[in-house]
Formats: C-alpha cells, structure tokens, sequence
C-alpha cells in the first residue's frame, strides 16, 4: 500500500509541473488574439503567484481538516477547472478571472505533498520527487506545442493538459483511503495535531524567520539566475540570442537532472550536507560569470548554478520536520512556500531595475550578495535548531 501511495505522489509532482510553463508557451500566440500587450502575460501570473501564496498559507488549516489526500484531490480538481476555462476563455478578464483557482490550486497542495513526503519518506524520495516536478514543467510545453503545429491552437494545449489532470483527479479521489493514518507518526511520538498555528505563532517558533528569509533567497536565485541569465550573457558577454536560449533550457535541464542525481547521493549525505553542497556549487558558478575570458566559462557557470540549485529546495523541505517538529510542519512549510513564491515574484523584477537602470553586468553581483544572505540564514537556523 506504501509503494503504491508513493507512486500516485510521484504522478502528482508530475502534474503539479505540467500547468507551470503552459501559459508562457502559449502566451506569443495567445496575446494577439486578446489584442493586447505581451507585457500583460505579467498581470496573470502575478494573479496566479497571489492565488498560490494565499493557499499556501492556509494549508496547514485545510490538511489539519481534511487531510493531505483530499486536499491533494481538491486542489487538482480546482487547477483542472481552471485550466479548462483557460480553453474556453475569450478575451483578457477571463483570464485573470479563471487564473484565482489556478493559483489558489496549486499552493496547498505544493505545501500539503511536500509535508507528506518530508514526514514519511526518505531524502532521496523529496529529490526524486521534485525531478518528477520538472519533468511535469517540461513536458506541458510539448503538449503544448503540438497542439499549436497540429494546427488545433492553444486552447486545445490547455484543454489536454485539463483532462489529463482530470484524470489524475479521479485516481486521487479513488486512492483517499491509501492515506489514511498520515497523523499516525507524530501521534506515536505523543504530540497529537492540534489547531492551526497562526502566523504570529509561526514566526516566533525558533528558527523559522532564518527559514523563511532562507528560502525566499533560494527562490529569488534561481528565478533570478532562469529569466535574467540569457540577458547577461548577451549584452555581457556578447553570445548569441540564440547561442544563450538553448542555455537557458539547459538551466532548468541542470535542476532536473541534478535532482535525479541528488537522490542518490542522499544515500551518503543528510540534508544539511546536501544544501550546502548546493549552497557551494551556486557560489563557484556565480563566480565562473564573474571571471573575464572565453565564453564556455560564463556558460558553464549558467549550467553550475542550476546543478547547484537542485539539492537545496527539495532538502529544505525534508529537514523542516526534523527541525521544527512533525506536529508544526505543515504550518512551517506551508508559510515557506509562500516565502518561496514571494522571492520569485519580487527578486526578478529588482533585478530588472537593476539592469534597466545600472548595467546588467551586476547579476553576478546580485546573485552573488542573495547567496551570501541565504548561507547566513541557513547557518543560523542550524546553530538555533541544534540549540533548541
């Protein structure tokens, strides 16, 4: 029963990736037809971000409630409605209306899966699973595109992807009974689930400002380092348009296939060792953009900084039980996802000030003082939990 709930997790993480990349696919064929700017593919996702940042702090309240099975099936069911009305929507409102439940869908269940995960399997499992993720965010692009060359539109790329997580919905509503007893653990160890922690109460849990300011900066990093990286390249380093997009895929490509890699070296390395690995490979690609000379070593940097990236979200999550308790988690995990998603909505675009304003030649710099702070904060949190 075990294998088999962690293989509907695993497809889960898969479908949480696929939506990810749908609309920026889509978005160059979708803006003409809306007639308006290509600028304004800002104002969904930000509605999107929003949605996503509200779930995410009320997860602890909704899985306490009604477990993690169902409000996995739940929020499937809600980004599936979403994305079905994204299909059938007709002009821009429409999609800033249909983009809430996007956005609310995705981030209880992001936190709720995550706590599962981090509370009842293995740190290879958490690295695995978010591989999954990316695979998910791949994959929604080609379907994606061949809805487009197959000349059937975007609105069929949407309608796909909806009845694939439709799909997915009626095997999690199948599967509840599989999750039942997921309190079973921390009830063992005599702390029974009790009533939602409020923010306040949160917060002044030891350690969990050091998380949160953590994550936020790991998050800025890789949103910063994923859309701004390209720019930097070429206006810096005078490479190709097209020479730094096919980098830019292979960024991500790094985070993937380094997070299939990470699960195996979870077998030798905890946690902390593995975020800090991590931790040490983003500071050594930052420092390869940094260093004058021949193109490849501002490229290989690119390509260090996503394999760096790959250990430290998915080994974040998994020690969050073992530093804060099993029984405040979910409250702790579910405000970290809202940090996480606060980075890659405000870091991005300061750097864009930055680049718009000063040069772009200082994302080196920027991704480089982020880095420092999250090491700072990531130490701290270690020497407070150890203490408590």
């Amino acid at each position: 029963m075990l294998h088999l709930l962690l293989a509907i997790i695993y497809l889960s993480f898969i479908s949480l990736g696929l939506p990810d990349a749908l609309l920026g696919s889509a978005w160059p064929t979708m803006y003409p037809e809306f007639g308006v700017p290509v600028s304004y593919m800002g104002a969904i996702s930000m509605i999107i971000s929003l949605g996503t940042i509200v779930s995410s702090l009320q997860s602890d309240r909704l899985t306490r409630k009604l477990g993690t099975g169902k409000v996995t099936a739940f929020s499937v069911a809600c980004t599936a409605i979403a994305l079905l009305g994204f299909s059938f929507a007709h002009s821009f409102w429409e999609l800033c209306l249909w983009a809430i439940p996007y956005g609310l869908g995705a981030g209880s269940v992001d936190a709720s899966l995550n706590n599962y995960v981090a509370l009842h399997y293995k740190s290879r499992h958490m690295s695995w699973l978010h591989c999954m993720w990316g695979i998910g965010a791949t994959i929604g692009p080609y379907i994606m595109g061949y809805a487009l060359t197959g000349g059937a539109g975007w609105n069929s790329g949407f309608r796909y992807v909806a009845f694939l997580q439709m799909a997915l919905t009626v095997i999690l509503f199948i599967s509840l009974p599989l999750w039942k007893g997921q309190y079973i653990r921390v009830e063992r160890k005599g702390a029974k689930p009790g009533k939602a922690l409020s923010l306040r109460e949160i917060f002044q849990i030891p350690g969990a400002k050091e998380i949160m300011l953590c994550f936020f900066c790991y998050c800025g990093i890789e949103q910063t380092a994923g859309l701004w990286a390209s720019s930097f390249l070429t206006l810096q380093k005078g490479i190709s348009a097209d020479t730094t997009a096919s980098l830019a895929s292979m960024f991500y490509l790094g985070i993937t296939l380094g997070r299939a890699v990470c699960g195996f070296i979870t077998f030798k390395l905890n946690d902390t060792q593995m975020i800090r690995l991590g931790q040490g490979i983003i500071a050594v690609g930052v420092l390869a953009l940094l260093l004058p000379g021949p193109n490849f070593v501002a490229m290989a940097g690119l390509i260090l900084i996503g394999l760096g990236c790959a250990p430290i979200y998915p080994c974040i999550i998994h020690s969050t039980p073992a530093h804060f308790g099993e029984e405040k988690s979910q409250a702790v995990i579910g405000v970290q996802m809202a940090c996480a998603y606060v980075g890659s909505l405000l870091l991005p675009p300061l750097f864009g000030l930055i680049a718009n304003h000063i040069s772009a030649a200082w994302l080196p710099g920027y991704l480089l003082v982020i880095l420092v702070l999250m090491i700072c904060m990531h130490e701290k949190l270690e020497r407070k939990t150890r203490k408590a």
